[in-house]
């Protein structure tokens, strides 16, 4: 298992290079918004301070938590706890049903935590970090505030015991969402067809933008961050017909200051208009 879980952490750090990458460079030739136009600079210094504070996010969860959810897991496996576990021991069901299963429970988390983070201010306060880039492009899916990273590692520790997960389906997850988080933050056009095509399954540029929209009622919607279906499912999925039209960003943090990285730390602490 060790063996699986440092190749599959290996391979997690190599994705997420290669895709922001990939898409960094697909943003340089074919940009959906024009927001950099002529400016490597301001693009440069824009993404500069999301992979500062994506980095320093990262930092804190491999020195704090992936040893926790670790023992989490541990504890799971050994003991039998944990829906997956029963479902395993009970039914029989292979190893690869037993990931699928992981795999859609924490995506079922992620749906629910990300409407929390909407739905209640003190969560908000931190979110808001994120949805405040009026320039999204495939840096904005590091940019998250460190609060918000840390409450929700802390969750997970209890959910990978209820879930019964071993940590490389927690990696694995982690390696096909944040590519498909990354994708869907990036700013790429696709043609309606092939968007409506993919958002069948996963969220998709045109569906997230919708989400990253000043105006609230386009806001509070499109929850997913891979599985596009939880969305369908719980009545919060929402398009808008002309996407180059969504005005992104926050209207309270409209200023340079609140750009830097410094004001990213400080956003929570700002009385909400």
């Amino acid at each position: 298992m060790e063996p699986i879980l440092a190749s599959l952490q290996e391979t997690q750090i190599i994705a997420l290079v290669a895709i922001l990458i990939l898409l960094f460079m697909w943003e340089s030739f074919q940009p959906f918004y024009a927001y950099f136009s002529g400016s490597f600079k301001d693009r440069g210094k824009h993404a500069f301070r999301n992979l500062v504070i994506g980095a320093i996010n990262g930092l804190m969860v491999s020195l704090i938590f992936v040893g926790l959810w670790l023992i989490a897991s541990l504890w799971a496996e050994e003991a039998r706890f944990g829906i997956m576990h029963w479902l395993q021991d009970g039914l029989g069901i292979p190893v690869w049903l037993h990931a699928v299963g992981a795999i859609l429970l924490l995506d079922f988390w992620t749906y629910a935590w990300h409407r929390m983070n909407h739905e209640i201010p003190f969560f908000w306060r931190f979110h808001s970090v994120h949805h405040s880039d009026n320039k999204m492009d495939v840096t904005t899916a590091s940019r998250f505030h460190l609060g918000e990273i840390f409450f929700s590692s802390l969750f997970r520790i209890p959910l990978i015991a209820l879930f019964g997960v071993y940590l490389w389906e927690l990696v694995l997850y982690e390696i096909l969402m944040f590519a498909v988080v990354q994708f869907h933050h990036a700013n790429v056009g696709l043609s309606e067809k092939y968007d409506r095509i993919l958002r069948a399954v996963i969220v998709t540029p045109n569906m997230h933008r919708v989400h990253h929209s000043r105006w609230q009622p386009e806001t509070d919607s499109n929850y997913s961050s891979f599985f596009s279906f939880w969305d369908r499912m719980a009545r919060t999925f929402r398009l808008n017909p002309k996407p180059e039209t969504i005005q992104l960003g926050l209207d309270q943090f409209d200023r340079e200051e609140d750009q830097t990285v410094k004001g990213m730390f400080k956003t929570p602490l700002k009385k909400p208009d």
